[in-house]
């Protein structure tokens, strides 16, 4: 029920991605001291959601739902300084990313949870 709804399939979208940018930010971090590693990122997630492609696919005669996926997220290189062996991660960056890309997970996990809330309400159940 809850996966059909466009505001639910867009909070599962954002913290899908937080999610991989969170992994992301992690390899950058545990490869900080490697001699020419370069710090990789996500895309927006405006951005992504947006290439994703609205379409409209039919199921079952007089039925659409909308099929859309994220597609498959690639990272992309981070701009950055160079440091003398040639790694490009700054640990302060880094940091600066993971907060952003929590407060956007929680964000989904909000915007599901008040979603939640109003459809339970609606049905006459309390939580």
């Amino acid at each position: 029920m809850f996966e059909k709804l466009e505001l639910t399939r867009m909070a599962q979208a954002l913290a899908a991605h937080a999610g991989a940018r969170m992994g992301v930010i992690a390899r950058n971090v545990a490869h900080a001291d490697t001699p020419g590693f370069k710090a990789q990122d996500l895309p927006e997630f405006s951005a992504v959601f947006e290439r994703s492609g609205e379409s409209m696919r039919g199921t079952r005669p007089g039925h659409f739902t909308s099929a859309s996926r994220m597609e498959e997220m690639q990272t992309e290189r981070a701009p950055g300084r160079e440091a003398p062996n040639g790694n490009t991660v700054s640990l302060e960056g880094e940091m600066v990313k993971s907060v952003g890309a929590r407060q956007s997970h929680e964000m989904a996990l909000a915007v599901y949870r008040a979603t939640s809330d109003v459809i339970r309400a609606s049905l006459g159940r309390s939580r």
